[in-house]
């Protein structure tokens, strides 16, 4: 047993897994530390409140100027501004030591309402471009934690304090970095994950089955693919590889990323936040199609390092087509040296203690900047999850 003291900490996030995801592997990192977690989120990001466990969640009011003309935007305001109050009244009432947003529209009123009420703050952006909300909020919180080292829009010098942490994920994708790269048996299967993000991606649904359709009957032998689709285009795209002599899985959401990756030789997918930071913490390469309406190209810049390094390849959206994703997976049938090399590249460029340093930053605000009445000392079994803390919440 060891003592620790811990504090109460709140996690800001919403709307889609980018945002998601990284909350939930810094939850569990701080849950492990014994500090009390609660998320505050918008209604999409409800959506996720299964993976959110031992919690308690709540939700507030939100809204996006983006895309609004001025009408919409003038509409937008007292959402905003409910959400504030509404923020306010939960950080009293539960007592938050800290916040911490992870950007997006959803994470402002919390974010505000902390800052309001002079409860220590910190943001964290996973994209290699700083976002609108986390840009216009960075000079007033108390830290700011970027994924990529050369992170676009950053400034470096008004900022109180900017640390690059990663982008966290889970640890169990961080375990899957410390086993060895599948190696290609006497089967000769090559195993193909191909993931869209959290709300999949429809131009992977057209190109992937048409393209390993056209591979020679012996090559689609070797293939077992798992494949993220859209509900709307599943069926679809069954019937696409029916005439094939393919191993296939289709799913509309992956329940089981860590052990999927394990598998897999390849990767699939665009090029968001998460994507990137899952594929260079599990060690896997990753042939990747930013998503071309994304806010300030960031998907692109998010794929610069692993591509530069070796651990990728990038193809724009209007590049990717059956015929090149044919070519390029006959070529790695003839050199599977290329795919393991790409691997080990990508694996050296990982981050897989971002979520301990994420919450190293939150806990010492909590701890030594938030208020002390709300830091408690606890009984810690040192190496295990607490789970009487996790129940007790």
């Amino acid at each position: 047993m060891i003592r620790r003291r811990t504090s109460h900490i709140v996690l800001a996030a919403g709307g889609t897994g980018g945002h998601m995801f990284p909350a939930l592997a810094l939850m569990e990192e701080l849950m492990d530390r014994g500090h009390k977690v609660t998320l505050i989120t918008d209604k999409r990001g409800l959506k996720y409140r299964k993976m959110f466990k031992g919690i308690k969640i709540y939700e507030v009011g939100s809204a996006s100027f983006a895309g609004k003309g001025i009408i919409g935007k003038i509409l937008s305001v007292p959402k905003i501004v409910a959400g504030v109050f509404e923020a306010r009244s939960i950080l009293k009432m539960i007592g938050a030591g800290a916040v911490i947003g992870f950007g997006g529209y959803p994470s402002f009123p919390t974010i505000r309402a902390a800052l309001s009420m002079g409860i220590p703050t910190a943001l964290h952006e996973q994209n290699a471009v700083l976002g609108k909300v986390n840009r216009f909020m960075a000079k007033s919180v108390d830290a700011v934690a970027l994924s990529f080292e050369d992170t676009k829009k950053v400034n470096w010098h008004q900022n109180k304090y900017t640390a690059v942490t990663g982008n966290p994920v889970r640890k169990e994708i961080v375990e899957v970095g410390d086993l060895y790269y599948p190696t290609l048996g006497d089967d000769r299967i090559f195993r193909i994950l191909v993931i869209g993000g959290s709300q999949g991606a429809k131009i992977f649904s057209e190109v992937v089955p048409q393209a390993v359709s056209t591979l020679p009957r012996a090559s689609q032998r070797r293939l077992q693919i798992t494949q993220q689709c859209r509900e709307e285009d599943i069926e679809a795209v069954r019937a696409l590889y029916a005439d094939t002599k393919i191993a296939v899985e289709l799913t509309t959401f992956i329940e089981d990323l860590p052990t999927c990756l394990r598998w897999a030789h390849l990767v699939i997918g665009r090029a968001g936040a998460s994507t990137i930071s899952e594929l260079t913490a599990a060690g896997r390469p990753g042939i990747l199609v930013p998503y071309p309406y994304a806010t300030d190209d960031h998907q692109t810049a998010n794929a610069k390092e692993i591509v530069t390094n070796g651990g990728g390849w990038i193809y724009k959206d209007s590049e990717f087509n059956a015929k090149t994703l044919a070519k390029v997976l006959q070529r790695m049938a003839r050199h599977p040296n290329e795919v393991w090399a790409a691997a080990e590249q990508s694996r050296k460029i990982g981050k897989p203690y971002a979520a301990n340093d994420l919450a190293d930053i939150v806990e010492r605000l909590a701890l030594v900047k938030g208020d002390r009445s709300f830091v408690k000392v606890n009984d810690i079994k040192e190496g295990i999850e607490n789970e009487g803390l996790r129940a007790e919440q």
